[in-house]
Order: structure tokens, then C-alpha cells, then sequence
């Protein structure tokens, strides 16, 4: 499989990760499962052939469409060639591009006809190369974003401190807010609770220590990340994973981050 990472403008840096394509050409037709691993943030997905893959619930996917916080794992299946290209936008774009409250795309997905009047698939099926599908994607996310600009510099501020390993405690003390105020903007601009999202951002970094073998037991990693046991540790990595955290070292074959399929 090809996997291709292209940055966004300056101009859209507050608002998206990066661009991506996956694109892999087999003559293999059997039926594959790949997990989709949360990882805090929403996106937006484009698939050029829209019948290849099911979604979590074994739903028809739209060819275009955008997707909120997920607050577990989940798996799409299909199988033979396809190529897709997709946004990770960051946590608050939802409602700083598209005026969405976040929280109505929880856990759920929906075509792009449904959030603006827009000729987008079209475009996309017509461009010649994923540097032009990205030129496509960011020229339409820089207009969107001017429609809004709905960005929330307190939600800006706990989000970044979340995802440094601060404590939610010191967060809300830091910006003088409750805990239910707090959890009113989230739930608005990111779609799960701040306590919800500091879970998702210490699993990550527990898939960042697992993917760099920087500690040789699960016991070090749990203990290095706050968590109250090793047993505890595994269980959250279930929920956002699917599998173990030592299945995830022995079976998963990553196409691109967050994105495996796993070894028989």
C-alpha cells in the first residue's frame, strides 16, 4: 500500500493536520478488516470508489463525507484496489469550518450535501494527482472556514495542554473555569468531555511509546502515563484500539498511522 502525507497552507494550519491518500493496487478481492484507532480528532474522507469499503456498523459509506469524535475503536471492511485521500482536521474544526457543534457527529458520520451546497466529489474525481486533490480540499476549507470562524481560544488552550499530559485540574486552573463550563465549550467545539479527550490523548502516547520501544513493559508504559494499574492500561487501550496493547505489538501491520490491519 502507498501512503502520502501533504501539510496544509499557513492558512489552514489552525484547522487541519494534514492532507493523506492510501492507494493500494492488488488483484486479491478477499474481504480485509481494518481497525480505525481514536485518535482525537475529527476528518474528512474521499473515496473514489465508493462501493470498496463498510463502515463500522456495515453501512454503505458515502463517497464524501466528514466524521466526528469517536469514542471507541471501530472497523471498516473491504477488499481488492481503492485509493482514498482524507483530512485529519484538528480536534475544534468542526465547528471553526463547518459551525457544526461537534457533539451532533459524535460517534457518527455525514456526506458533505448534508453540512454545504458543493460540487467537491466532482472536483476531486477530475484532478489528475493527490497534489491537485489537495489543492481541491484546501482552497474548499479556506472558504468554509471564513464562513465561520468559530474558534474558541480557552477550548484552543485546553486542547493543546491535554495533549502535552496536563492535568485537567491544572487546565481549569489555569483559565479560571469550572469543570462544567468546561465541559458545556467542549462538548461544543471537540464533541466528547475533557475528561473523555485527556483518555484519548494518553492512549496516544501510549501508541507512541509502543510504536518506538522506548519502555520494554506494559507495567513502565502505565506507569510513566498516570495510569492507576497495568490493568487499567488495558482496558482503555481496548476501548480506542480494539485489541491488547501486546497484540498491537505482535499483529498489527499499520498502512498508515492509527490504521491497521493485523497478522493471522
Amino acid at each position: 500500500m502507498n501512503y502520502q502525507v501533504i501539510a496544509p497552507p499557513p492558512s489552514l494550519k489552525n484547522y487541519v493536520q494534514c492532507f493523506w491518500t492510501l492507494e493500494h493496487q492488488t488483484d486479491d478481492v478477499s474481504q480485509k478488516t481494518f481497525t480505525a484507532m481514536c485518535n482525537g480528532a475529527p476528518g474528512l474522507i474521499f473515496q473514489e470508489n465508493p462501493a470498496v469499503f463498510t463502515g463500522f456498523e456495515g453501512e454503505r459509506l458515502p463517497q464524501l463525507f466528514v466524521f466526528g469524535q469517536a469514542r471507541k475503536y471501530g472497523q471498516l471492511h473491504g477488499g481488492g484496489s481503492f485509493r482514498t485521500v482524507g483530512i485529519n482536521f484538528h480536534p475544534a474544526a468542526l465547528k471553526s469550518v463547518f459551525g457544526l457543534n461537534a457533539n451532533e457527529l459524535t460517534d457518527q458520520n455525514t456526506c458533505i450535501s448534508h453540512l454545504t451546497k458543493t460540487a467537491l466529489s466532482e472536483q476531486l474525481l477530475n484532478c489528475s494527482s493527490a497534489q491537485q486533490q489537495a489543492a481541491c480540499l484546501f482552497n474548499f476549507l479556506e472558504k468554509q472556514a471564513h464562513l465561520y470562524e468559530n474558534s474558541n481560544k480557552k477550548v484552543d488552550y485546553a486542547v493543546t495542554a491535554l495533549q502535552q499530559g496536563k492535568r485537567l485540574s491544572h487546565v481549569l486552573h489555569d483559565l479560571s473555569l469550572s469543570e462544567r463550563s468546561l465541559e458545556r465549550l467542549f462538548l461544543t467545539h471537540i464533541g466528547i468531555t475533557p475528561i473523555f479527550y485527556a483518555r484519548i490523548c494518553r492512549f496516544q502516547a501510549s501508541v507512541a511509546l509502543l510504536r518506538k520501544g522506548n519502555l520494554c513493559s506494559l507495567t513502565g508504559i502505565a506507569h510513566s502515563l498516570g495510569y492507576f494499574d497495568q490493568s487499567h492500561f488495558i482496558r482503555d487501550f481496548k476501548l480506542f484500539a480494539g485489541v491488547s496493547p501486546g497484540i498491537y505489538l505482535r499483529k498489527s501491520i499499520e498502512r498508515m498511522p492509527g490504521f491497521p490491519e493485523w497478522e493471522s
